[in-house]
């Protein structure tokens, strides 16, 4: 993974909120109030973004070996932020992230969600989403 661009703080919320419309399912909810947006599928929680101290961030699902292995490669990916710190993980805008890694990063965490739903709730089948069907 190679860093290029920097993300600041409007394409980091934009980025990722415009790759959450494209899941099917997706839902946009504010539970804990306007200052987080809450992205579910099927009820359940795959994205949220805030602030902290004034900085945007988006926190992700992301497995355990992925998550630490985005964390020692990124300096803008930390452990989640109020969650689980072994399965999610925060991204902070204003460093250096590719922005098709941020869509690469919302599309896992939804899949994550995803694949721990019942067969007959899942939107899009984890194994199969995204991939071209072979001619």
């Amino acid at each position: 993974m190679h860093e290029r661009n920097t993300v600041d703080g409007r394409e980091l919320h934009a980025r990722t909120a415009a790759r959450c419309e494209e899941l099917p399912g997706a839902e946009l909810t504010h539970p804990f109030g306007d200052e987080w947006d809450v992205y579910k599928v099927r009820g359940k929680v795959f994205m949220l973004q805030s602030a902290l101290d004034g900085v945007p961030i988006v926190n992700l699902k992301a497995s355990p070996a992925d998550g630490r292995a985005l964390r020692e490669s990124h300096t803008d990916i930390t452990p989640g932020y109020h969650m689980n710190k072994r399965h999610w993980i925060t991204v902070r805008a204003g460093g250096r992230i590719d922005p098709d890694l941020l869509d690469d990063l919302v599309t896992e965490s939804y899949l994550l969600v995803v694949a721990n739903l019942p067969k007959y709730q899942r939107p899009v089948n984890p194994e199969t989403f995204g991939q071209t069907p072979e001619v």
